[in-house]
């Protein structure tokens, strides 16, 4: 199976379960930006309780094609996303041995959103060894028998528990005594490293949800 879906900023769990037993992952860049999505922001766990980790953009308009926004360079936002993250994560067992990739990739100089979002999705695959196909459009996709059309399905403003794709499995984290659920994979990684596949599969709810799901 393959599935097309929006980009998004290093994706929540329910995202990876939505493409755990898929073999071939098209990213959409011919969209139109939508705001307050996932494309630009995710949630980790901290000291503090859940806090939001938003990219800032240049242009938010809702007709620019989302390969053409860009990532405001004015803002420290890189210096200070990485303090929380380190902050948040630092004591999780998995942090030394993952931190360093995801430091490179954030600092990278991505001009555009896409560009940041493909790489850190391309490091989260190889994190979970999952060796799917991963490809971004060419084109604005209307039609299509080869993928199932996931993109604007996971909405930000709507609970995951409102979908049938993740069945949430818990696992220790850093902060409260509470399991938080759906939060990025980074949380995931920090805490569970190799195991972080292997929970998501189990997480993953039955792919014949995908019969509710339009065809791309």
């Amino acid at each position: 199976m393959n599935v097309l879906i929006e980009t998004q900023f290093l994706p929540s769990l329910e995202f990876f379960c939505v493409i755990a037993n898929t073999d071939e992952v098209q990213v959409e860049h011919f969209e139109h930006f939508v705001k307050q999505s996932y494309r630009n922001h995710t949630f980790i766990n901290t000291a503090n309780g859940i806090e939001k980790l938003t990219v800032p953009l240049t242009s938010k308009g809702n007709r620019t094609l989302i390969k053409d926004v860009k990532i405001d360079q004015t803002q420290q936002w890189k210096n200070n996303q990485w303090r929380t993250i380190e902050s948040a994560y630092r004591n999780s067992p998995f942090y030394e041995h993952y931190a360093g990739d995801l430091n490179k990739v954030l600092f990278q100089n991505h001009l555009h959103l896409v560009d940041l979002n493909m790489a850190l999705l391309t490091l989260c695959l190889k994190w979970l060894r999952w060796p799917k196909k991963l490809a971004a459009t060419k084109s604005y996709q209307t039609s299509s028998e080869q993928f199932v059309d996931m993109r604007n399905v996971l909405l930000s403003k709507k609970p995951y528990n409102t979908r049938n794709f993740y069945n949430p499995v818990a696992y220790t984290q850093v902060f409260g005594n509470a399991f938080v659920e759906n939060l990025s994979i980074a949380d995931l990684i920090f805490c569970k490293g190799p195991e972080a596949g292997g929970i998501l599969s189990a997480a993953s709810m039955n792919h014949s949800n995908y019969g509710n799901v339009r065809t791309a």
